[in-house]
């Protein structure tokens, strides 16, 4: 005899018992789902396998008396940490795009860094040590709120599109003055009111917004 009584008259003990072992399945799942929430994220640390199979245009080094290999892309890899890399330190060329990663500093190593692309990451900030060669670098779609920590003397090309940029005060003139084209689509920015880069030629803004200094401005 079953423990529960029948909600209907009509209800036979069979239809009870299914009716039990229904809700007692439903239970089951909401207590998987509870745990795979709590679940913490897995962290994917850079590999010497992942750089072999990332690197390739073999140059001179900076000196001239050896040769490397000067270009890596690692991508699609759920990247969480990048700490190996400060082990290469003559590539010039980086792409880490479409990974998991929140902190560049082990960037700061690659004092030879021509070029770096992390679009598509969950970076915050787009702060890294100055790197004296850097000339262009990209970090589209991610979380960035502000451009603190962008002091590359050689910057001439800077992608901050898609980003949660309202206001850009810390773009200083003295240091970027090489800068000429910076995008950022795809952001909250509310004013143009702190860019003064002497170089500055190109400008992608949302549309609508009106540059307050004299510069070429180009809308979506």
């Amino acid at each position: 005899m079953s423990d529960e009584e029948p909600d209907d008259e009509n209800e036979t003990e069979e239809e009870v018992e299914e009716k039990k072992e229904e809700r007692e399945v439903e239970g089951e799942g909401e207590g998987e789902e509870d745990e795979a929430e709590e679940e913490p994220q897995v962290s994917t640390s850079l590999n010497e396998e992942m750089v072999k199979e990332g690197l390739s245009l073999l140059c001179k080094t900076g000196n001239g008396l050896a040769h490397a290999f000067v270009k890596l892309e690692v991508r699609e890899k759920e990247l969480t940490d990048i700490t190996f890399i400060h082990n290469y330190i003559h590539l010039r060329y980086v792409d880490l795009s479409d990974n998991l990663l929140r902190d560049l500093s082990p960037l700061a190593f690659l004092r030879h860094l021509l070029w770096l692309k992390v679009d598509n990451n969950r970076l915050t900030s787009a702060s890294i040590e100055e790197l004296p060669y850097l000339q262009i670098a990209s970090f589209a779609n991610n979380h960035i709120k502000d451009s603190n920590g962008i002091c590359h003397p050689r910057l001439t090309s800077l992608n901050l599109r898609g980003n949660a940029i309202e206001v850009l005060s810390e773009l200083n003139p003295t240091i970027l003055s090489n800068l000429h084209t910076v995008e950022l689509r795809g952001n909250n920015l509310k004013s143009t009111a702190g860019i003064y880069l002497p170089k500055l030629k190109n400008l992608y803004l949302v549309r609508g917004l009106i540059p307050k200094q004299p510069f070429h401005y180009i809308s979506n």
